[in-house]
């Protein structure tokens, strides 16, 4: 299996197919031996509930926008959190319950930062980021918005 690199303290990518969290954390943790911290968080497709069960995440994107947008927030972090490398990979395509859609990680010399850092990324890419959701289930296709708590979440940033 080829070694995953990382080219700069900041990762940012769009993945159209599979997320290797094991091999891109343990590049990330390679990349990063002067840190005393590093917090990740993996977001996966839900499967929804019994009685609504979810069939497949759709994600999709404005190329334009997306890809500096995601590396504009990596940029933002890093600076607030004073940390040593930023790691945001999302997934965009349709997934299946189970499948990882968004890796997050961030490196510091202290796990403070690097646990809000985390926690601040994730919230802008719940409710502020470039990417559409949809699910399918039973009868068909719905929009997914962010919810109330996830504006609320992002408004502590502000």
């Amino acid at each position: 299996m080829a070694r995953l690199a990382l080219e700069t303290p900041t990762d940012v990518r769009l993945l159209d197919s599979g997320l290797s969290v094991g091999e891109a954390l343990a590049a990330f943790n390679a990349a990063h031996p002067q840190s005393g911290g590093i917090v990740s968080f993996l977001g996966k497709v839900r499967p929804g509930s019994s009685e609504v069960p979810v069939k497949a995440l759709e994600l999709t994107h404005y190329g334009p926008l997306t890809l500096p947008g995601m590396e504009r927030l990596a940029g933002q972090a890093k600076e607030r959190f004073a940390l040593d490398g930023v790691l945001v990979w999302h997934r965009i395509g349709v997934l299946t319950p189970g499948e990882g859609i968004v890796l997050v990680a961030a490196a510091a010399q202290h796990r403070r930062g690097a646990l809000e850092a985390v926690d601040f990324l994730m919230d802008h890419l719940k409710s502020a980021s470039w990417l559409w959701k949809r699910e399918k289930r039973g009868d068909g296709w719905h929009w997914i918005e962010p919810r109330a708590e996830d504006h609320d979440a992002l408004a502590r940033w502000q």
